[in-house]
């Protein structure tokens, strides 16, 4: 039975490590296996609920597509596609909108953290993001969803609002219940410069975050002045969860080299950061640098990208219009 991935990327700009070790290195490793079909969507319409400039958003847009091909997800292989432009995703958002409940969406913890503390000057959109995240998914018959710990209470509410579509409408198997799909050798990538915080494109110091399109010496000077703590690592993993910025730090380490947290506590038992952050920054440069130089190439060439986006969004289309006509049936339109 063949395995159907759906993710997105919001085309925010400025795309760091966090989002290539939480989402688009794992994307890679999904096209890669066998029996597996992947869609991967640029999730425009989710980068408008906040507010944007147009020709910024135009931009990032083409850069979000260039960083998932430099990173090796291959579109003769897997889908790329622009969201806005498959139109059955607003559609089934709507319709999916209407048999979701008020309660469900209150409870959504990721709303009241982005709205902050004025709720009342939040937009529509961004309250009822998740809605129009489970008709992304739910218009493909996704099987999995690579999610992490921010996204699977969204993913939980999309099984709910497909299980009570599929019960309104007396139809059991019409929209199918995604599975979440947990990273292995995962460690959630917080700042360099606070442990404490999540590593954020929106954080002033750009010392906080590695970006993708960083070359070779700015990453070794990030990794140079990322804190630490006056201590030598810890021999054993038990004393690492009390330190967070060498939590941090050997979590990264341990997710680019595709092992266990306590192997890396133990590749560096009590050496110091010295010693540890020069092997960090070897890995670093290996893996970002070649990505970073390929971004900018692509972005040289915005015809290519804009031809991509649109022979995926054409695939993405045909599957999404089947899709959206039998539920449209389904509802009496």
């Amino acid at each position: 039975m063949t395995k159907k991935i759906f993710s997105g990327v919001q085309p925010t700009g400025n795309l760091h490590l966090g989002n290539y070790l939480g989402a688009i290195k794992n994307f890679v490793e999904l096209q890669n296996e066998k029996e597996t079909q992947c869609i991967f969507c640029v999730v425009d319409l989710h980068a408008i609920t906040v507010k944007q400039d147009p020709k910024e958003l135009k931009k990032n847009i083409r850069e979000t597509a260039a960083t998932f091909i430099a990173s090796g997800i291959d579109p003769t292989q897997s889908i790329i596609f622009n969201q806005s432009m498959v139109t059955a995703h607003s559609e089934a958002a709507w319709i999916l909108s209407c048999v979701s409940r008020i309660g469900w969406l209150n409870r959504m913890t990721q709303f009241k953290e982005k709205a902050g503390k004025d709720k009342e000057k939040a937009s529509i959109g961004l309250y009822s993001y998740p809605v129009l995240m489970a008709a992304d998914i739910l218009l493909y018959d996704a099987s999995h969803v690579p999610v992490g710990d921010d996204q699977k209470q969204h993913l939980e509410l999309c099984r709910d609002i497909a299980q009570k579509f599929n019960n309104d409408f007396n139809s059991p198997d019409f929209l199918k219940l995604p599975e979440p799909l947990i990273q292995k050798q995962f460690s959630r990538i917080m700042s360099l410069k606070d442990g404490t915080k999540k590593m954020s494109k929106s954080d002033p110091s750009d010392l906080s975050r590695i970006n993708l399109s960083d070359s070779k010496e700015e990453i070794l000077n990030k990794i140079k002045k990322a804190k630490t703590d006056p201590l030598p690592l810890p021999k054993e993993i038990k004393g690492l969860f009390e330190r967070p910025e060498a939590e941090n730090l050997l979590g990264i380490y341990s997710s680019l080299k595709n092992q266990k947290l306590e192997n890396s506590v133990n590749e560096f038992n009590e050496k110091n950061f010295s010693q540890f952050k020069e092997k960090l920054s070897e890995i670093l440069v290996e893996k970002i640098e070649p990505i970073s130089k390929e971004i900018k190439r692509l972005l040289e060439d915005e015809k290519f990208l804009d031809s991509i986006l649109l022979e995926g969004s054409e695939k993405a289309g045909k599957i999404a219009s089947k899709k959206i006509k039998e539920m449209k049936e389904l509802v009496g339109f």
